[in-house]
């Protein structure tokens, strides 16, 4: 029997009228809510893995350009590290050449200081020397010429006793000059216009 002979022996054609069409397009949009929901739920899933996978995209990206930025950041950070270390190195270098430099600078500081003290003796027993008055004549005379100018002048040859003496003469001329020695009384025995043997060569 077919489903139409079936319905066509109901009697009651509201019920047959009602029921039967109902109960088919029932079976038929239940069929199709299941098509539809399927579909739906394939949609639904593929725009869920597509929205997934845009995150992802973004999610890899944001990492890569975090990862890129803290690299150069963190090259940035060795390089500055290396200059700084280069610049420490160059301080420790010039403050071991300037801790060289203060030392050389002390010796010579010493080392002037002891200078200065002896210039200043000498010049103590310069200015000793120098109560006596020197004058040297630019005339060429002979010995005794030279004695008697200086006593027409109330002084005499100069008469040299002290080392020191000696080398303040020497500091003041240039050329050869008479000095108060002689041997005329006695020759061979050398002595001062003041009578004092020569006691130094």
């Amino acid at each position: 029997m077919d489903l139409e002979d079936i319905y066509e022996n109901v009697e009651n054609d509201d019920i047959k009228d009602i029921t039967g069409p109902q109960t088919q397009n029932h079976s038929q949009d239940g069929g199709k809510d299941g098509k539809c929901r399927g579909r739906r739920c394939l949609v639904l899933m593929t725009v869920c893995l597509g929205l997934i996978c845009v995150l992802l995209l973004v999610f890899i990206t944001l990492q890569h350009i975090t990862i890129t930025a803290e690299r150069d950041l963190l090259k940035s950070y060795k390089n500055t590290v290396e200059e700084f270390n280069h610049t420490i190195i160059s301080l420790q270098d010039n403050y071991t050449d300037l801790r060289s430099e203060k030392d050389q600078l002390k010796n010579k500081f010493s080392s002037l200081s002891q200078k200065k003290l002896e210039l200043e003796t000498e010049l103590r027993k310069l200015y000793e020397l120098g109560k006596d008055r020197f004058f040297i004549s630019s005339e060429l005379k002979s010995w005794s010429e030279s004695r008697q100018y200086c006593r027409d002048r109330g002084a005499d040859l100069v008469i040299i006793n002290t080392k020191e003496k000696q080398q303040f003469i020497s500091s003041l001329v240039k050329e050869r000059v008479w000095i108060g020695l002689s041997d005329i009384e006695t020759e061979g025995i050398m002595k001062w216009v003041d009578n004092s043997p020569l006691k130094q060569g």
